[in-house]
């Protein structure tokens, strides 16, 4: 039996997978036939399984090696990645962190708060990405991320610290000659009837707003999908249909375009946003200055309270 297995081994699984060849396998793996041949035999032992089907036609994955091919390529993926952060050490980064937020904080106030971080920490690099309020709560759960900003009440968890940070409202947007415009404020519901301009579905606010609708047994009708809150804009004014986004973007675009901003109703609309670690005091010294560069980044009068 054999007494180990290592990457070159999961590397020669992978490449069978691709080409589904013992033979071709091999080559990609820079092995001989008769050496790829002995390492799977060595891996069917260990496993006690076997892992392909031999034939005249060549070499095919079991079921078992089938499982074997996917738990393979999560350990390959994880090696390059382990392969690219050791790369940016090497390169005098020193430090990386992981940020998830919704579609808010990540269009709204990320950017300038980031643009200083990094200018004063070069050897550190973030990794933003966007995601709904309760899977950001999740993956600082999980240590997936180490920071996140979600929704209050979003997914809370006992395993994680909330430190409040920023309020902020969804709007109704409309074109100025819309008949909701002159409205004082309106009901998300009653907005269903229109045509909807919003971002794409990789954003978070999109199925957030897909799920709004949904609650109230509605279809959200999107018309037309854009890649941020200026095009929104633009598409609103030129007639195109209504919107809902941040107070704060909709208030610095009704500067210089034709929109008009009818207030929600609705609970929801008012964001109250938190800041989400597992343990403040655990992260990395680095990671600590970016939450506090966030918070004190803060306006007195945006600042969130606490639940």
């Amino acid at each position: 039996m054999a007494a180990h297995f290592d990457l070159t081994d999961l590397q020669l699984i992978v490449h069978i997978g691709d080409w589904h060849s013992l033979t071709r396998g091999a080559e990609k793996s820079h092995l001989s036939l008769p050496a790829a041949s002995t390492r799977v035999k060595n891996l069917e032992e260990y496993f006690g399984t076997q892992l392909l089907y031999r034939s005249s036609q060549g070499a095919t994955l079991t079921p078992s090696g089938e499982a074997l091919l996917r738990h393979a390529r999560t350990v390959m993926q994880q090696v390059e990645q382990l392969r690219g952060d050791m790369q940016e050490y090497a390169r005098g980064i020193k430090g990386h962190v992981r940020v998830l937020a919704n579609t808010t904080a990540m269009t709204e106030f990320m950017p300038a708060v980031l643009s200083r971080f990094l200018a004063g920490h070069p050897d550190v690099n973030v990794e933003l990405r966007e995601r709904l309020s309760y899977l950001v709560v999740r993956a600082v759960a999980e240590g997936s991320a180490d920071i996140g900003i979600a929704a209050a009440g979003q997914g809370a968890d006992p395993k994680v610290q909330f430190i409040p940070y920023r309020s902020d409202r969804l709007v109704l947007v409309t074109g100025r000659g819309h008949p909701l415009a002159g409205e004082g404020s309106v009901s998300f519901a009653d907005t269903l009837g229109d045509d909807y301009v919003g971002l794409s579905e990789a954003s978070a606010i999109h199925p957030f707003l897909v799920q709004a609708a949904a609650a109230l047994g509605r279809i959200f009708r999107f018309r037309i999908e854009v890649g941020n809150f200026e095009a929104v804009c633009r598409m609103i004014e030129s007639g195109v249909g209504i919107g809902v986004i941040p107070e704060s973007a909709a208030l610095r675009y009704a500067r210089s375009l034709g929109i008009a901003i009818v207030p929600l109703t609705d609970a929801w609309a008012l964001r109250r946003l938190h800041i989400c670690v597992k343990d403040l005091d655990a992260l990395p010294a680095f990671a600590r200055d970016l939450v506090k560069e966030l918070v004190e980044d803060v306006p007195p009068g945006e600042r969130a309270t606490a639940d």
